[in-house]
């Protein structure tokens, strides 16, 4: 079975979900390891519960981001990580990991790419007034968010939501399209 790792900075939401669909029987793929460059986030805990391993890392203890990402692909080779999954990892990959995993870092964005790259895409759309947003998942590049698409899925809005109902919105869409499209382009086949 592959295994991935799966990089995440904050509460984990998305990490739980692809959790839980293992568990399920839905996603066939093994979840060998966490990176966050948080220490402290709740993901973290989520993890151990799970009994997964963790790596947590500091970035600023780190000379640049070409040395943590060394870092990070030694344990990754240590784990024989076929494949690395974004959750929520507020960070850019650098050149150091696309080389070492070229076309096989996957990430999931709240708003249909290419509009609203970056940070607070949910908040860019609702602010924008979009009646269409949605989840977009991408392979990664050197770019923000700028990635070949995989998948994506479209949430259409009434105009009438808050911000917050947007945001529940879109999470719940996550939680259930990211384990089907990773398990329907990189899970084992039953």
């Amino acid at each position: 079975m592959k295994k991935i790792a799966i990089f995440a900075s904050g509460t984990g939401s998305n990490f739980q979900a692809i959790i839980d669909a293992v568990k399920a029987g839905c996603l066939h793929l093994e979840v060998a390891l966490l990176v966050c460059d948080k220490p402290g986030a709740l993901v973290i805990d989520k993890a151990e519960n799970e009994n997964i391993k963790t790596f947590v890392f500091n970035p600023k203890e780190f000379e640049n981001k070409a040395s943590f990402e060394q870092e990070i692909i030694s344990v990754l080779q240590e784990n024989d990580v076929d494949f690395i999954v974004l959750a929520g990892y507020m960070r850019l990959i650098g050149t150091t990991l696309l080389a070492a995993f070229k076309n096989k870092i996957v990430n999931i964005h709240p708003s249909l790419l290419p509009t609203f790259p970056g940070k607070d895409a949910i908040g860019q759309a609702f602010r924008a007034g979009v009646k269409i947003t949605g989840v977009t998942i991408h392979y990664v590049d050197e770019g923000m968010d700028t990635g070949p698409i995989i998948a994506q899925k479209a949430l259409e809005l009434s105009g009438e939501e808050s911000l917050a109902e947007v945001e529940q919105k879109i999470h719940k869409i996550e939680h259930g399209f990211y384990p089907e499209v990773l398990q329907k382009y990189f899970g084992e086949k039953n």
